[in-house]
């Protein structure tokens, strides 16, 4: 079952519970199908790693888990603090997300 979420790679978005509360971080991937995101730099675990041709020397490296998309809050741009955001139809047809706080669109 395909969870919509009206995240996007790119987006800031602010943690809202976890070990990770209140910190920000964009998003490298939605996986909409789990209905989870991969925030960079946040929710981190230690993984082992051989030695390969790509990474020659192996040993510890950092992995960014998937966390729940609804444990994040996107950021707006434009009064900088997390907020829900909708969905609105634009003049020329096309959907666009709007901030709920200051109704910006957001890109």
């Amino acid at each position: 079952m395909a969870v919509r979420t009206l995240l996007k790679k790119g987006d800031e978005v602010m943690v809202l519970s976890g070990k990770d509360r209140g910190r920000r971080g964009k998003i490298q991937r939605v996986l909409a199908g789990e209905g989870k995101v991969i925030v960079e730099g946040l929710n981190l675990a230690k993984k082992h790693a051989r030695p390969t041709k790509t990474n020659p020397q192996g040993g510890v490296i950092d992995k960014a888990l998937p966390l729940p998309a609804g444990k994040v809050m996107l950021v707006c741009q434009g009064c900088n603090k997390p907020t829900r955001i909708r969905r609105e139809e634009a003049v020329d047809g096309t959907w666009v997300r709007v901030c709920r706080r200051c109704g910006r669109t957001i890109d």
